[in-house]
């Protein structure tokens, strides 16, 4: 087995585990996950709690599992707003240069000069934190990261020989853009997109952590890290859990991207 194909089942299979932990939770938790019960606070591993408790004496793998649900929603809508909205721009801009390709990559460097957190908080002033302000500060902040690739892959094709032959049919620019290139820019694009992910599930626990994502009464992993902080003397595993979680999810995410590229990397693909 050749090293990239180890990355793409590594990832797949690290994601399909956390994937299954996720769609579980919706039908199956051995706790309720916002229980209090302060007779077990910050348990040990035992029979009755898989994975401890926390200072409440919360269930952790119950909060785990939940955490779960809000980590892929939150990576998902976030990657999927910067992906149609900076491959648009991307897109156009590389298609017709000249003034629109000025200003909408100027626009881009000026939203790539903000990171996550700070839009976050610009955000928050607007609307409050929560997990809506985190999906939006996430979204806007990978942008860039797409429209930049989506520009240098059109400009890459823009004179290539079956661009010309659908020129000479009669394509209208529309038809031109969406069926001409971007099925030969989707690859390069499905890899960010993996990549992003691993980004997006950082950006949100750490946004969460500062209270400024998923709101304290929602079971997440970066909740879960914030309130730990107090009581690591006592207990290291409310912290451990969702850390370990997290760096599972980033490191899946990460062999997926890199399977996925080299798969389609045509420098790589008969190694």
């Amino acid at each position: 087995m050749t090293f990239f194909r180890f990355n793409f089942l590594a990832g797949s299979v690290l994601i399909g585990l956390l994937s299954a932990m996720s769609f579980v939770s919706f039908f199956w938790l051995p706790h309720d996950p916002n229980s209090l019960n302060f007779q077990v606070q910050l348990q040990g591993i035992s029979r009755a709690h898989w994975l401890g408790t926390d200072e409440f004496g919360r269930d952790l793998f119950s909060r785990l599992l939940v955490g779960s649900r809000n980590t892929f929603y939150v990576g998902f809508v976030s990657v999927a707003i910067g992906l149609s909205i900076g491959s648009s721009l991307g897109l156009l801009a590389g298609y017709f240069r000249g003034l629109l390709d000025e200003t909408v990559m100027r626009l881009i460097d000026t939203v790539y000069a903000f990171p996550a957190i700070l839009m976050a908080l610009l955000l928050a002033t607007v609307f409050g934190p929560g997990t809506f302000t985190a999906i939006l500060a996430i979204g806007i902040a990978i942008i860039p990261m797409f429209a930049r690739i989506t520009r240098a892959s059109v400009l890459s094709i823009k004179q290539t020989t079956f661009i010309e032959a659908g020129r000479a049919l009669g394509a209208g620019h529309i038809r031109l853009l969406y069926r001409y290139f971007l099925p030969n820019i989707s690859s390069p694009l499905i890899v960010q997109a993996t990549i992003s992910l691993s980004m997006a599930v950082l950006a949100e626990a750490a946004l969460s952590f500062l209270g400024l994502g998923t709101p304290p009464n929602v079971p997440s992993w970066g909740n879960m890290l914030r309130e730990a902080q107090t009581f690591l003397a006592f207990s290291p595993l409310p912290a451990l859990v969702p850390g370990i979680a997290i760096t599972i999810t980033v490191f899946g995410w990460s062999l997926l991207g890199d399977g996925i590229r080299d798969i389609v990397d045509p420098f790589t693909r008969g190694k």
